[in-house]
């Protein structure tokens, strides 16, 4: 039963509607310097992750490679304009909370917020443990984290928030139910050089969540698909050539 995937994802739903309903009456200043506080905790747990690397090449050719691709495809730019649909199909029903943020802020904003909530290394991992072992406490953890991340955004992005929980449930079960063929062809350091990928992405969200520099995060997504099969790599290959 992934009991931690529905429990993440009502977080992110229940969080997002009390933020929307909540936003008007909260100060700006409040929310803001809270967001600050988000940032600091996403870029704490990425480099919780970074540290756990196991073969630094193989992660750093993940990451440059994965995000050169998404760069080619333009996978920032299409996860955009999902986003912006994601908006509008919401804004039918309910009243858009934009506030002052002018359009391309709240787009971007919003693409943060969904990186943040679908493709942290963090929930990556935890579905596939969850899935593997049965264990949810990681999921547990980053529902907490995600309840009052998706409230704070909600303030200045409204009712969408919510209904960001829906993709974010699906990725999640999908690696929860191939939790079982995935999980037995990884090694340990496998799996730390996936967390550590992960890492790079938080590291990059929470300076984009502080605003301090907008790192393309959705184009760096492709890396956390090529980084196990890296660390393979480099472990079984590259290494003994260079030892």
């Amino acid at each position: 039963m992934p009991i931690g995937v529905i429990v993440n994802g009502l977080s992110v739903a229940i969080g997002g509607m009390i933020g929307a309903l909540v936003g008007g009456k909260l100060k700006q200043e409040f929310k803001d310097n809270l967001n600050l506080v988000f940032g600091i905790c996403s870029m704490s747990m990425g480099i919780s992750s970074i540290v756990l690397m196991e073969n630094m090449p193989a992660v750093v050719f993940a990451v440059i490679i994965g995000t050169a691709l998404g760069l080619w495809i333009h996978l920032g730019e299409r996860i955009n304009r999902g986003a912006g649909w994601m908006e509008q199909g919401v804004a039918k029903w309910f009243p858009s909370k934009k506030s002052n943020m002018e359009k391309q802020e709240f787009t971007a904003t919003l693409v943060t917020v969904i990186v943040l909530f679908c493709a942290s290394g963090t929930g990556i991992y935890g579905s596939i443990i969850s899935g593997m072992t049965g264990d949810h406490s990681i999921l547990m953890a980053k529902s907490i984290l995600d309840l009052f991340t998706a409230l704070i955004f909600a303030c200045s992005l409204g009712m969408v928030v919510s209904v960001i929980a829906i993709p974010q449930m699906v990725i999640f079960l999908i690696l929860f139910f191939c939790a079982g063929i995935i999980y037995p062809m990884c090694t340990p350091a496998m799996i730390a050089d996936f967390k550590a990928c992960g890492g790079f992405i938080m590291l990059a969200t929470g300076f984009r969540m502080v605003k301090l520099r907008m790192f393309p995060i959705a184009d760096m997504i492709p890396g956390m698909i090529l980084v196990m099969p890296a660390s393979w790599l480099w472990v079984n290959y590259i290494l003994p050539l260079v030892s």
